[in-house]
């Protein structure tokens, strides 16, 4: 398997644990904040034992831990879709120079820190459920706290024009972890203006 698929592979799993979280619901919030660390624990698993890992062998016997802001549940947000006006394929720069193709799909409009936030959605060419969206970001904290390159999202539909964001399930691409591989650079929409401080912080290799 490429690193491409290896990355793509590594997105299917944190699809289906988010879509996990999404049905179980917050209403609980301990349940919420052991369901958000167990997601946590899944990552680091998979970064820690799995062949498919984008860790070398030797980061992997170094590795003891992921590095995550404390669990808050003021960064899950509920989000209206607003279709683009062009929705047109869009080509995204890549971290080794070339460039990826996905569909401007949507914006997520949204509340945080008391202002509005627009996102852009993407969606890959090849998706096949048009109900998932990936979120690449980049905020205040991105290059200090977060990884430079920015922090991912894998989103799904559940409302009908309507989806939630939560912040607390970011996590770092595998570029973050090894040079070798190639991530997405977030598209000038997506530079926030405001930390996020949820999800995962930078690796610490």
């Amino acid at each position: 398997m490429n690193k491409k698929n290896l990355f793509w592979a590594f997105v299917a799993l944190v699809i289906a644990a988010s879509l996990l979280y999404t049905f179980t619901g917050t209403e609980d919030p301990e349940f919420y904040r052991t369901t958000i660390e167990a997601e946590r624990e899944r990552q680091f698993k998979f970064l820690k034992y799995n062949l498919d890992s984008p860790l070398k062998a030797e980061q992997k016997e170094d590795m003891d831990s992921l590095d995550f802001y404390p669990v808050d549940p003021a960064y899950k947000v509920r989000a209206r879709l607003e279709p683009v006006a062009d929705r047109r394929i869009l080509e995204i720069p890549m971290t080794d120079g070339s460039l990826e193709r996905y569909i401007r799909h949507s914006f997520a409009v949204f509340e945080l820190q008391g202002q509005t936030i627009k996102l852009l959605l993407l969606q890959a060419e090849d998706e096949a459920d048009r109900r998932n969206f990936f979120l690449a970001f980049a905020d205040k904290t991105s290059g200090d706290e977060t990884y430079g390159g920015g922090r991912y999202l894998n989103l799904r539909q559940d409302g009908q024009s309507s989806l939630n964001i939560d912040f607390n399930l970011a996590y770092n691409p595998y570029c973050a972890y090894n040079p070798d591989y190639a991530c997405p650079i977030p598209p000038r929409e997506n530079i926030l203006e405001i930390p996020i401080r949820a999800g995962e912080k930078n690796y610490d290799k």
